[in-house]
């Protein structure tokens, strides 16, 4: 099945701005809602008839001074709805575009919530994405706890890995998701459960030994690549690293040294990263960096060129909001994807 870090510290997630500008007579007129407790960004816009992902970043900037750390809600206080954007939930735009003709592609890989998915663009017309999500199956990665509960690497790498599949699917790519675990979806809770029931694609038992493993993801990958011969084709290996817990780091990314175009796929995401804390943190450096790293194992031996995407510091307190969030990890997926598309449109 195809399928296709205080407030200065914390990390970009917390920085989405609307991009344009309301007038103050508009703002006036703007809907205001109360947060609840336990509501996130997505929670209180889904409550109130409004597309998450279309009004996150408009809805960011509304309330920008009124969040903590530029992403989370304070219960009890009150909220503005953006303009132009209710009766949108996705729930009700499926419904809207099936009512209008459109035609969504079902993805059962998504979860319920998450299916079907309508195309926005043709802009990845033509292209194909392979994308993998660090450990999986036996190998749940580097692990920690949070709030007294397991979390693992795997779960996390995997839902951003999902979003982000999900994005390119709705500019007209077709994505395979390498590793893949058809009862899990996207999910909007903070502590992910941990199972050990991915699969290799299409449905391959993952094999305990580390360098079996590997190879078998090289080999899916490889072989698709072969089938694809002649098409713009791209591999994106997400995973999240384990340091000391003191230690916060900032979103980097690998490529092969040899590889012109991964380096560029890697450069074209680094750089939409910079874009970002330029224009919403000018005051905060951000040090993430692009190298190549031929050293590992996915990045020298799969064929497409590829970007290997370290998302930060699991065991760190400031990093693991950049995790736990659900709303960081959507906004993870939609940033990697404008930087893939940099890539392709600017190849």
């Amino acid at each position: 099945m195809r399928y296709p870090q205080s407030k200065k510290s914390i990390l970009f997630l917390g920085t989405l701005v609307f991009l344009g500008l309301l007038s103050t007579s508009a703002q006036d007129s703007l809907k205001t809602v109360t947060a609840q407790n336990g509501d996130g960004i997505l929670s209180l816009l889904r409550r109130h008839g409004v597309n998450p992902y279309e009004a996150y970043e408009e809805f960011v900037g509304l309330n920008i001074e009124n969040l903590k750390d530029s992403t989370q809600l304070f219960a009890g206080r009150n909220y503005k709805i953006p303009l132009g954007t209710e009766t949108t939930a996705v729930s009700e735009e499926h419904s809207r575009n099936e009512e209008t003709g459109a035609k969504g592609e079902n993805f059962p890989i998504f979860g319920k919530k998450y299916n079907p998915v309508y195309r926005k663009s043709e802009r990845l017309k033509g292209t194909v994405y392979y994308l993998v999500a660090g450990h999986g199956g036996p190998d749940p990665g580097a692990m920690t706890t949070y709030a007294g509960q397991s979390i693992a690497e795997d779960e996390y790498a995997y839902d951003i890995t999902l979003r982000l599949a999900r994005e390119l699917i709705t500019h007209g790519a077709l994505v395979y998701v390498i590793i893949r675990d058809k009862d899990d979806g996207i999910r909007d809770q903070r502590v992910l459960k941990i199972d050990r029931d991915e699969v290799a694609y299409p449905n391959k038992t993952i094999p305990l030994n580390q360098r079996e493993r590997l190879k078998q993801r090289v080999d899916v990958v490889n072989k698709l690549h072969q089938k694809y011969k002649g098409k713009f084709q791209r591999l994106i290996v997400t995973h999240i690293d384990s340091r000391s817990k003191g230690q916060n780091i900032d979103v980097f990314f690998y490529h092969h040294k040899k590889s012109k175009n991964g380096k560029r796929l890697a450069e074209s995401i680094h750089k939409t990263f910079k874009q970002k804390y330029k224009k919403y943190q000018p005051n905060r450096t951000y040090s993430g960096t692009f190298e190549n790293r031929t050293s590992l194992y996915m990045v020298k031996n799969t064929h497409p060129a590829t970007a290997f995407i370290e998302i930060g510091n699991i065991r760190n307190k400031k990093d693991q909001q950049r995790i736990l969030e659900p709303d960081n990890r959507q906004a993870l997926a939609k940033w990697i994807s404008e930087g893939i598309l940099l890539d392709y449109e600017s190849r």
